[in-house]
């Protein structure tokens, strides 16, 4: 199957690009987000091809994943909208910019996403993350903490920045991704957006991982993190509470519950390792790769179908 997506999400992309089919990718001259083509940091297989906008004629499918594509797709070309993020506006009102739409399926990452969206009359359904898993095994030898984010100066609260005072003052806080660079100081270091393998080794020799977002789908970060076996701590916002169960992290919506906890973890090995093992299986079953494309395969598959 030919299938025209745009790189929006890089980490997204980079699992759903492993499947069986060929992947066409805008390109432009400037590389920007209209455009960026293959990518730079992600290691993608050679079914995906990047062309530019008007090369791209005949594909079977079109993944959408913001309202500016779809005037962009060829006539006649089934179109799925991916919903990665949970709703900006008046939540939990928030009309979804494909609602009341014929013929467009929307997807989204998580349920609580489905849940808190109001997409009206349009179709919808649920595909749960999968990730590509992760070489690099925890080993927490450094007894510092790891947080994965994008833009957090930017995003501020959303990413829960201001909270990060409070676990330096713990330990040591170690900041991956990108736009990041500001936030270097006493106790925070800054690590902007390396590579993502490098990016993996170095958070795998962290004690703990830290997931501070107040209101965000479901950092793939959080979820490579428990596959490579790290014991997590996080907030207990949005889909957290399901993609981490009791046994396997830290979850509350008290700082100073996780900030104690954060402390233990650091101080008791044994337990980090017990909760990481228990990350690390629920991990690979919840959010596993072949599941994750046999999904999107099966519904593909009947998208295209019912186009015929």
């Amino acid at each position: 199957m030919r299938i025209m997506l745009w790189h929006v999400h890089g980490s997204w992309t980079t699992a759903f690009v492993q499947g069986k089919h060929q992947y066409l990718i805008p390109v432009n001259e400037a590389r920007d987000s209209w455009g960026r083509g293959r990518a730079q940091t992600y290691d993608w297989p050679p079914t995906v091809e990047e062309r530019p906008l008007a090369a791209i004629r005949d594909p079977d499918v079109a993944i959408v994943q913001r309202p500016e594509e779809l005037a962009l797709v060829p006539p006649r070309v089934p179109i799925i909208y991916v919903e990665h993020n949970t709703p900006k506006g008046d939540v939990p009102n928030t009309r979804h910019p494909m609602a009341d739409r014929d013929g467009v399926l929307v997807v989204h990452v998580t349920h609580f996403n489905e849940l808190f969206w109001d997409c009206g009359s349009t179709r919808t359904t649920v595909i749960e993350h999968g990730v590509v898993e992760p070489e690099p095994r925890w080993t927490g030898e450094l007894p510092r903490l790891a947080v994965v984010t994008n833009e957090p100066i930017r995003r501020g609260r959303v990413t829960g920045t201001d909270l990060f005072g409070r676990f330096a003052a713990v330990a040591p806080l170690d900041v991956y991704g990108m736009g990041v660079a500001g936030l270097a100081g006493d106790r925070i270091a800054a690590h902007d957006d390396p590579p993502q393998r490098a990016m993996h080794a170095e958070v795998a020799r962290r004690g703990a991982y830290l997931h501070l977002c107040r209101w965000t789908s479901l950092g793939l970060s959080l979820i490579e993190a428990m596959q490579m076996g790290m014991p997590v701590i996080g907030l207990a916002t949005t889909e957290a509470i399901e993609a981490v169960p009791p046994d396997a992290g830290v979850l509350s919506t008290d700082v100073s519950v996780l900030a104690e906890a954060a402390r233990w973890l650091l101080e008791e090995p044994a337990a980090a390792r017990r909760l990481g093992e228990r990350a690390r299986q629920v991990a690979l079953t919840r959010y596993g790769l072949d599941r994750f494309l046999a999904d999107w395969d099966r519904l593909l598959e009947e998208e295209t179908c019912a186009s015929r």
